[in-house]
């Protein structure tokens, strides 16, 4: 094992204990202790789908299916990999229910410590950090599926019991993990979405005080409001904190899309994407602290044209992000061909067995991420129209009335009937078979994204940092 140089923020760049800065590159651990839609293929949101799958195969198949998944999904092969490839980092997302049953709020699982507890390791004896990212928090600090969110609205902003119960929960997690070097840090909510942006402010200022009381040492990885890309509830910067932003570029998460090129009546070059990203870090540049890109990346569709164009964007954000010395964590390691680095192949077990679901899923564009509404025009257009007419000056928070339409109409109307389906696509299927398609996860059952992996180890070898 390496040995373990624990970090601290010095200036605008993150250091070890010798004071040497250390530029930390490397993978989101997506649709691992939090599921997502696009990553494993269900529609809907992680509770939705576990409760459908337990309705469809009872309790006893469903935990096979599932302690199979957290047990494939990142293992020793697939730290081995990121390890191969030259990664020392790794952002490990999570989601509340891992330690707290929101029938008993306040008190905390060992369970989720524990699956933390083996990732955190399995990375140390590569001599890869991890960052522990709460992804979903109890009453869902954003309005979209990633925070488990059934509904649109972001209850957490408006409940002081959960935000109550996420200072408990990280109070904890701070004192386990005090002292553990390989730690780098604490990412304490995932693209916080405060409408009225009088919360987030004062809450973070809470938390900030709550973790010091018990950890002084680690790095806190500060998502600004509005998906981490407004950062004006700032008025001070905090001691040992990095403020990070989230910088995925249209061309590589539209379809159809080019690049260089013309996306939704804008062209796009590098000079673009460059300017997006200082506008997008301008905060951390003017107060003097490190840039870290928490999430970032394109999605993958099979058109040779647009992916070759992807992966050309790609290397132009990593070669922007070296040019101004900031760290950053490409979304996503694992999942279903969208976008991960490796990913289950067509011919698996699992994907055979929901091809229906995801047949119909992409149809009707139920996802947020890598779904299109083509499928659905007829029924967008009326409503768009509508809109525009009777509601002319109607603007929501956070994108305005396309994507709350898009929002309510495709990722809630139709994705909620559509997770029955997708649980009738486990119909008859035992304990066992359960585990083994789950198995589907494992690395020795995924196929790496080639041109991906080369890319990265391209510039994850270069000395010049």
């Amino acid at each position: 094992m390496s040995v373990a140089r624990p970090l601290s923020v010095g200036g605008d760049k993150i250091i070890d204990d010798t004071g040497t800065p250390v530029l930390l590159r490397g993978l989101g651990l997506g649709g691992w202790m939090t599921m997502e839609n696009f990553i494993s293929g269900y529609p809907g949101t992680e509770s939705q789908q576990r409760r459908a799958l337990t309705r469809a195969l009872g309790a006893e198949a469903s935990d096979a299916f599932f302690e199979r998944f957290l047990a494939d999904f990142f293992a020793e092969a697939d730290a081995d990999y990121l390890a191969s490839l030259g990664v020392n980092c790794l952002r490990v997302p999570f989601s509340y229910h891992h330690f707290e049953d929101d029938a008993a709020p306040f008190t905390l699982k060992e369970q989720g410590f524990a699956r933390l507890d083996s990732v955190i390791e399995m990375c140390a004896s590569r001599g890869i950090y991890t960052i522990l990212d709460l992804h979903a928090a109890p009453g869902y600090q954003n309005q979209n599926w990633h925070s488990d969110n059934p509904s649109h609205w972001a209850h957490f902003w408006t409940h002081p019991h959960f935000q109550d119960r996420v200072v408990h929960l990280w109070e904890a997690l701070a004192d386990r993990y005090r002292d553990n070097p390989w730690v780098a840090g604490y990412n304490p909510l995932n693209e916080p979405a405060d409408p009225s942006g009088a919360v987030i402010g004062p809450f973070y200022a809470r938390l900030e005080r709550a973790i010091r009381a018990v950890d002084s040492r680690h790095i806190l990885f500060l998502d600004g409001n509005r998906y981490s890309t407004d950062f004006s509830m700032f008025t001070e910067v905090f001691e040992d904190t990095v403020y990070t932003a989230h910088d995925y570029a249209l061309p590589g998460i539209a379809n159809p899309s080019r690049y260089p090129g013309e996306v939704r009546g804008k062209n796009f070059d590098r000079d673009v994407i460059e300017a997006t990203f200082l506008q997008r870090t301008e905060f951390m540049r003017r107060t003097g602290t490190p840039i870290w890109i928490g999430e970032f990346g394109p999605v993958y569709t099979g058109d040779p044209q647009r992916d070759a164009g992807c992966y050309r964007l790609l290397a132009d954000q990593l070669q922007i992000y070296q040019e101004h010395g900031a760290s950053w964590s490409l979304w996503t390691y694992k999942d279903i061909g969208l976008q991960g680095l490796v990913h289950t192949p067509a011919e698996s077990p699992y994907l055979q067995r929901i091809a229906p679901a995801l047949a119909k899923k992409r149809r009707l564009g139920t996802d947020s991420w890598g779904g299109s509404e083509q499928g659905i025009r007829q029924v967008l257009d009326p409503i768009e129209d509508l809109f525009r007419t009777e509601f002319p000056d109607f603007d929501p928070f956070p994108w305005g009335a396309k994507p709350w339409i898009n929002l309510l109409v495709r990722h809630i109307l139709l994705a909620e009937p559509l997770v029955d389906d997708f649980a009738r696509c486990f119909n008859g299927v035992g304990a066992r078979q359960a585990a083994e398609l789950a198995g589907s996860f494992s690395f020795d059952q995924c196929v790496p994204r080639e041109q991906l992996a080369n890319l990265l180890r391209s510039r994850l070898s270069r000395d010049d940092l």
